[in-house]
């Protein structure tokens, strides 16, 4: 009788290993030709709240491995600023083709990248930029993602700057959001 119960209990167990095995090993990430989208912000202000900013950027962007994408980054900000002789309200942007490369293939997924683009607006020259940026993303769900990205912008007008603004000139971009493989 103990022999039985004993391997009753044994095939129950084996019987219930592939569930648990599925339930344990959920896939979280993209995989090659999935797209995403991110939704992301930005703000500051001084310490008395009389100037502040805000921003938003969207993400849309195609996996060419499962551990590469490349896509375009859209960036809209405002800003209003008081000061001495100075109180106005400024709205710019930018927009970019990007190209990151991902580590791990975990929940937390560590990236560094790269930027091209331009950005326009008020309080702002009329330039182009590259970049290189780092961040992190977090699976929350499967294909759900918490955001936090670093961008440093070499500005320049022409190609004769373009060398001067990788000594020079340059701005950076923080965003903290999140996105959706899809």
């Amino acid at each position: 009788m103990i022999r039985v119960n004993t391997a009753v209990f044994t095939l129950c167990v084996l019987g219930a290993l592939p569930m648990a095995v599925s339930a344990q090993s959920s896939e979280f990430g993209p995989h090659e030709g999935d797209r995403e989208f991110s939704l992301s912000g930005t703000g500051s202000n001084d310490r008395d709240f009389n100037s502040g900013s805000f921003g938003v950027t969207g993400d849309l962007g195609w996996y060419l491995r499962d551990d590469v994408v490349a896509g375009v980054r859209q960036s809209l900000n405002y800003a209003d600023i008081e000061g001495e002789g100075v109180s106005d309200d400024f709205w710019n942007g930018s927009t970019r083709g990007y190209m990151d490369y991902q580590f791990l293939q975990d929940r937390a997924r560590p990236f560094v990248g790269a930027s091209l683009g331009g950005i326009y607006g008020d309080g702002v020259k009329d330039s182009a930029f590259a970049g290189l940026e780092t961040g992190i993303k977090y699976y929350v769900q499967t294909k759900t993602y918490f955001l936090a990205r670093a961008e440093y912008q070499f500005l320049f007008s022409d190609t004769d700057e373009a060398t001067d603004a990788f000594q020079d000139d340059g701005i950076w971009a923080y965003t903290v959001g999140l996105g959706y493989n899809f």
